[in-house]
């Protein structure tokens, strides 16, 4: 991305890390769909390494774990999940029965992943499919999405019963410096970055990325909710960090040029609400404009995704008054410009 400078160009190939800043260290695991790969940072704690995120919870990867923590040659002290998305907590529990490290992640990240996992009401698979028939998706697309089953549950396959909170502000001291707590919404529930001054660091999880945007979604238990404008308002905390701060994100470069990258997230949320402005001159449903913010063929894994963030940017919309929000007899919602 232009305005953005990439000091460490090539990623580390695990079970090897790469040093970033002093005290931490990249470890970059695969993921097997199109977003091929998260990045997890290492944090020296004295004797040991502080660990945030822990990689998806499959064969595959915890095949490579033994090998990277003897590459490591000290323990986990503690396990840090951003948020609650099997990428990211995928292996908390599992490391941690085998190290002793404690994990830590936010209240909203553990109650959802815990709701997900067991299929509470709201956000079992039945809820998702039928929030998104309402929203025009047809009968051959969804029954692609039910017959994957608890994607989440294979994703990470075991739960802590006991964690460590964290809120908006905490400060974890790891390694004699603190790391504060920045929570961030709309992408999940109370996503946790963490940034040290002394460092001159910010661990952005999925908040702040260098090339892709971070997913966007409204999920069927709060159907009405505004994702997009709890994430914007979340990004504006990023302002107030110094602009040489160097980003180490889930996914893509580590990064510096922070304020330029979010200009140009705020401007590319804006030319999605006019793009589907643009297109609802009639009603249509959100699974229509699906072309409109995604001109690509998409897999079941990514039209998850995509019929929930493109009901999130038509509830900014409505919530903004930009459109309205119609349903018709048999609760199906469809949008059309207001004027």
């Amino acid at each position: 991305m232009r305005n953005l400078s990439h000091p460490f160009p090539a990623a580390p190939q695990a079970p090897e890390t790469l040093e970033v800043a002093p005290g931490v260290k990249w470890l970059r695991l695969a993921l097997p769909w199109a977003l091929d790969h998260i990045n997890l940072w290492l944090i020296r704690d004295g004797a040991a390494w502080a660990l945030v995120d822990t990689g998806l919870g499959d064969d595959a990867t915890r095949a490579l774990w033994p090998q990277i923590l003897q590459a490591l040659g000290r323990p986990l002290s503690r396990i840090i999940a951003t948020h609650y998305h099997p990428d990211h907590l995928g292996n908390a529990q599992w490391l941690a029965a085998q190290t002793g490290a404690a994990i830590h992640m936010s209240f909203g990240e553990y109650l959802l992943a815990h709701a997900l996992h067991s299929q509470s009401a709201g956000y079992d698979m039945a809820s998702f499919h039928e929030h998104f028939r309402r929203h025009g998706l047809d009968s051959e697309r969804l029954a692609r999405m039910e017959a994957r089953g608890n994607i989440y549950r294979r994703g990470v396959p075991e739960l802590p019963a006991q964690f460590v909170r964290l809120l908006e502000g905490d400060r974890l001291r790891i390694g004699g410096r603190n790391w504060t707590a920045i929570a961030g919404h709309g992408h999940s529930p109370e996503h946790i970055s963490l940034h040290c001054p002394e460092a001159g660091v910010l661990i952005s999880g999925d908040m702040l990325l260098p090339r892709i945007t971070t997913n966007i979604s409204v999920p069927a238990a709060m159907p009405e909710e505004d994702a997009v404008a709890r994430f914007l308002a979340s990004l504006q905390k990023f302002r107030t960090l110094p602009a040489e701060t160097l980003v180490l994100p889930a996914h893509g470069l580590p990064f510096r040029g922070m304020h330029a990258r979010l200009d140009q997230l705020f401007t590319h949320h804006d030319e999605r609400d006019a793009s589907m402005l643009a297109a609802l001159d009639t009603p249509r449903s959100a699974a229509e404009l699906l072309p409109v913010l995604f001109p690509r063929p998409l897999d079941t894994h990514q039209l998850l995704f995509a019929m929930g963030e493109a009901i999130a940017h038509l509830n900014h919309l409505w919530r903004r008054d930009r459109l309205k929000r119609l349903e018709d007899s048999d609760g199906n919602i469809l949008y059309q410009q207001t004027s």
